[in-house]
C-alpha cells in the first residue's frame, strides 16, 4: 500500500479534539493507518521512575491519531490537499497535489 503520508511531513490536523492544528510527522505506523504529529493529540501518561531513563511523574506526549484526520501541506502551494500518485518517464512513482498538480517528491 502507498503511503500518501510520510515521516517528516507538515499536515494539518481537520478532525477531532485539535482541529486546525499543524505539525511535523514524526512517525507513520502503516499496519493500523496511524501517525503521530508533533503537537498535536497529546494525552497525559504516569511514569514509574526509572534509572538513567526519565523523570517519574505526569508527562504529556504525543498519542497516535488516524491518517485520515489530517492533511498534507503542499510545500509548493502551502494549502492542506489531497494526495494523488503519478508515474514519472522514468518509471518513478511519485507523489502529486491535487491543488497546484505539482509533483511532492
Amino acid at each position: 500500500m502507498a503511503q500518501h503520508i510520510r515521516q517528516g511531513d507538515t499536515v494539518l490536523v481537520f478532525g477531532g479534539k485539535d482541529r486546525g492544528k499543524q505539525g511535523r510527522v514524526q512517525r507513520v505506523i502503516p499496519k493500523e493507518n496511524r501517525l503521530v504529529v508533533e503537537g498535536a493529540n497529546l494525552v497525559t501518561r504516569h511514569m514509574r521512575a526509572r534509572p538513567d531513563v526519565r523523570q517519574a511523574g505526569i508527562v504529556s506526549m504525543e498519542a497516535p491519531l488516524n491518517a485520515s484526520k489530517v492533511r498534507l501541506i503542499c510545500p509548493r502551494c502551502n494549502r492542506p490537499t489531497r494526495v494523488g500518485f503519478v508515474f514519472l518517464e522514468d518509471g518513478k512513482k511519485v507523489r502529486l497535489c491535487k491543488k497546484c498538480r505539482e509533483t511532492i517528491d
